[in-house]
């Protein structure tokens, strides 16, 4: 462990991006394997390719954009910490999000590249917004500067597993069933709330 952690500290960017990579790929081979039946195989090429857009995009602009926002705002205050969730969230989550559709669209030798992207951007980004503040606060309080790509490639490993379950889906029938997952309160009148007669009995 010890020896990860020297060899992290003298290639930063090596690692961070060798594992962003790997896992933003791997997220796509769990997905087809939650939504495809039993007798289905895996279609590695579709991975290879959102594989290519992990490692080409995406780990580099993490790289690079963690890096730079941590000049900008360094140490983990809480006033800082709330600075880079916020400037992450307002600049580089619609970057990263158009890559991913986009990217994607133009391996797959789509007609309309934008298609996705316009289709799909404002839900995938409103649930980002909740997931990454949560997974960025961590980032930004507790992870040490030189393996954070590596994390945030651990958390997108999870948020790659939706965004490929996504981009093969129509985006209502998956925010509908979201609706429908999520629990529902049933209002009931609290035996103290029953309203008294004039005579001081419960009606």
């Amino acid at each position: 462990m010890l020896a990860l952690v020297h060899f992290t500290k003298r290639h930063p960017w090596l690692t961070n991006v060798a594992i962003y990579g790997s896992l933003f790929a791997s997220a796509d081979v769990v997905q087809q394997k939650l939504s495809k039946g039993p007798e289905e195989v895996i279609d590695f090429r579709q991975t290879a390719k959102v594989g290519l857009v992990g490692f080409c995009f995406h780990a580099n602009f993490n790289f690079f954009w963690l890096r730079a926002i941590e000049r900008v705002f360094p140490g983990s205050s809480p006033l800082n910490v709330i600075r880079k969730v916020a400037c992450d969230q307002l600049m580089a989550a619609p970057v990263t999000i158009s890559a991913f559709y986009t990217g994607l669209s133009i391996l797959d030798g789509e007609e309309d590249i934008f298609k996705n992207l316009r289709e799909k951007f404002w839900p995938t980004y409103k649930t980002g917004v909740i997931c990454w503040t949560f997974f960025q606060t961590i980032n930004f309080s507790l992870v040490p500067p030189f393996v954070r790509t590596a994390y945030i490639g651990v958390c997108a490993f999870l948020w790659t597993t939706f965004l490929c379950y996504v981009r093969n889906r129509d985006i209502d029938e998956v925010t509908s069933k979201l609706l429908q997952a999520l629990p529902k309160v049933k209002h009931k009148t609290a035996p103290d709330m029953v309203p008294e007669s004039k005579d001081g009995s419960t009606k």
